[in-house]
């Protein structure tokens, strides 16, 4: 409260016909209402992603993310990471096991229906496998 009372205290305020239009403020005093705002920006993230968490969003350890970003084959870290076989992987998607290994070593473009079988066994999105 302290705090609020000589904030107020040193704002100027400018009209303009007669309305508040601007204020300011003392550049320090500035800097902790910016600071103030970031935190609970942070506090209100924070919140959005533990209720995201709890309503059964998945979360992934780093080292998946990290396996995902170093330009190995999306199709196989995913593959891996849901612990499937390439053959496993080939049945769920009605396909041959040779065209499930040429698609992650980057020989063979997987078609829309083959992309939309390969997220939806690998339970996630097309986007993550592209």
């Amino acid at each position: 409260r302290s705090e609020r009372r000589h904030l107020q205290m040193n704002i100027q305020i400018i009209k303009h016909h007669g309305e508040p239009e601007y204020a300011i403020i003392p550049f320090d005093k500035w800097k902790k209402i910016i600071s103030r705002l970031e935190e609970m920006e942070d506090i209100h993230d924070a919140r959005k992603i533990a209720a995201s968490i709890a309503a059964g969003e998945e979360t992934f350890p780093a080292d998946f993310i990290k396996r995902l970003s170093s330009g190995k084959s999306r199709f196989k870290v995913w593959r891996e990471y849901r612990k499937l076989t390439l053959a496993q992987l080939a049945k769920a998607c009605e396909v041959s096991i040779p065209a499930i290994s040429q698609v992650e070593n980057g020989k063979r473009t997987p078609s829309v229906d083959l992309l939309v079988k390969l997220s939806k066994t690998l339970r996630c999105e097309m986007e993550d496998l592209v």
